[in-house]
């Protein structure tokens, strides 16, 4: 079994999931991923529908089993739902809600009371300019982003005497990934850059206890807010 500290990625698709792995085992963590779907260039991941319960609670023994005590996980799943209100059913919204709070419940339930009885680690909510206010259009995705915050928040306050670190990092610009250059069109100095995203990730993992930041939020330079 090896000596370094695990991390946890839920939600390890193309884009920031698997950044975060490939960087923070370039900086001495081994890091597992979480994912619905594998592909053959993902790294270390796990096949796992986040909202199932069961199924995430046996990827993360499977992860122990091999590797060891988590110190860091970090939730990241998205859907992005950019609909009218009116054409916005029902199953959308809990489709939504399911992909991104009820799995956070899921990862915090079978990873944080582990975390607290191996003495403390870090658990880090990816967020959205949604977390903080609706926009026109974002019904689904702001309801649901916006739950995932408040959830993160009540964590933060439950599991910091145990130890945990519970943070909540609020992207509110956009990842510079194929997928948002296609969809976008933007000057990628105007994108939000993985690595980076995930050094401050990283950042947070290694606050000491005496300075711990709930909320972070991150954007690129000149973006308004």
């Amino acid at each position: 079994m090896s000596t370094q500290p695990v991390a946890i990625v839920a939600g390890a698709g193309p884009g920031l999931g698997q950044a975060l792995i490939n960087y923070l085992a370039n900086n001495g963590y081994n890091a597992f991923g979480l994912n619905r779907s594998i592909q053959a260039d993902f790294i270390n991941t796990v096949a796992t529908d986040l909202a199932d319960k069961a199924r995430v609670e046996s990827a993360v023994k499977e992860i122990y089993g091999v590797a060891g005590a988590l110190k860091l996980v970090i939730h990241n799943p998205a859907k992005l739902v950019i609909a009218p209100f009116e054409e916005t059913g029902p199953e959308i919204f809990e489709d939504t809600w399911r992909t991104m709070v009820l799995s956070a419940v899921h990862l915090a339930q079978a990873t944080l009371p582990m975390m607290a009885q191996a003495g403390g680690g870090t658990f880090i909510v990816s967020g959205a300019t949604a977390s903080l206010r609706g926009g026109k259009n974002f019904s689904a995705f702001a309801s649901a982003k916006s739950a995932l915050r408040t959830l993160t928040q009540s964590l933060a306050k439950e599991y910091g005497p145990k130890g945990i670190h519970v943070a909540h990092v609020i992207l509110d610009g956009i990842l510079n990934t194929d997928a948002s250059r296609d969809r976008h069109g933007l000057d990628p100095a105007r994108m939000m850059n993985l690595d980076d995203v995930a050094a401050a990730y990283l950042a947070l993992a290694n606050q000491p206890q005496s300075t711990w930041t709930f909320e972070a939020d991150l954007r690129p330079m000149g973006e308004a807010f």
